[in-house]
């Protein structure tokens, strides 16, 4: 008897830990590779690194410096007017066709799907297509001219005033369509009964939209907004593939600034202390979010 338990306390113990056993190396990489990295930069912020890391520390010295450079309060300007704008047109626009699929539209699957596949692709495929597109001796302009209309002109990529606004296009041309996802599924789950009982109160589609359905949809919108100012502060591969950061510094993001002063202009300190600033910037919407998720859940 006392031979069987010992085999079955053995086995309970060998299943309990196996999933640990299984999940540990994986979980060992995040910790190194994800978590000691960002330990890393944010002591890179405090140092003297230029090409290669050092380890002289200079305290404040890289934050002072990196507020009184001109390119990062470039890259901040234009961050505000890509952020602001991408996440108001992304909700809106999302939220425009959820509520048109909602209507139980025929061919809904197909146009979801529609909507649905700018999101499949990467950044740079998205970045290279609207560069194509956009390009005034090959894009829009081009063909324009080649139907006749010799006095059409879009040039907004060359264009150093409007040239941000072309990333905010391309960017809501991708997300949009995720956006309407969250805010279907937010749609989907509404109670029918209430909206009945509105709609024989006498209440018009405008007002049972105002002070019933939207209200509803609190959740899908926080976490629009979450996804979408995190995608907007991180945002890299869409502005190098689409504009380079160009026309000069036009279309500079933080995210941009940080790969060219760390690897390009040899200014690793700096390069630290501003994906330190960034990472702060998510953190700020991250953590407030969770909280009140978890609170919520409580």
């Amino acid at each position: 008897m006392a031979t069987t338990a010992n085999t079955r306390a053995g086995n309970d113990w060998l299943r309990n830990a196996l999933p640990k056993l299984v999940l540990s190396p994986s979980f060992a990489m995040v910790v190194i590779f994800v978590y000691g990295f960002i330990l890393f930069t944010f002591y890179l912020s405090f140092t003297d690194s230029r090409i290669l890391p050092s380890y002289g520390l200079v305290g404040w010295e890289n934050y002072a410096k990196l507020f009184k450079l001109r390119a990062w309060g470039i890259a901040i300007d234009n961050l505000l007017i890509f952020g602001s704008l991408y996440i108001i047109i992304c909700c809106l626009l999302g939220l425009a066709l959820a509520i048109l699929l909602d209507q139980k539209i025929r061919a809904e699957g197909f146009i979801r799907t529609i909507y649905l596949y700018p999101m499949a692709l990467s950044f740079i495929v998205t970045g290279t297509a609207w560069k194509w597109f956009l390009d005034p001796g090959i894009g829009l302009q081009a063909v324009m001219h080649s139907w006749g209309w010799e006095s059409f002109a879009f040039e907004w990529i060359k264009d150093r005033d409007m040239a941000i606004y072309t990333i905010v296009i391309a960017a809501v041309w991708q997300t949009s369509g995720f956006v309407m996802a969250m805010f279907l599924a937010g749609l989907r789950g509404i109670d029918n009964e209430v909206l009945k009982a509105a709609q024989i109160d006498g209440a018009s589609n405008w007002a049972l939209y105002r002070r019933i359905v939207i209200p509803q949809l609190r959740p899908a919108f926080m976490s629009a907004f979450v996804v979408l100012a995190h995608m907007a502060i991180k945002s890299y591969d869409l502005i190098i593939a689409l504009t380079g950061g160009g026309p000069g510094t036009a279309t500079e993001l933080p995210a941009t600034f940080m790969y060219s002063y760390t690897f390009t202009r040899n200014q690793m300190g700096i390069g630290a202390a501003s994906a330190t600033i960034m990472l702060m910037s998510i953190a700020a919407i991250m953590v407030p979010y969770i909280w009140s998720e978890l609170r919520e859940k409580k």
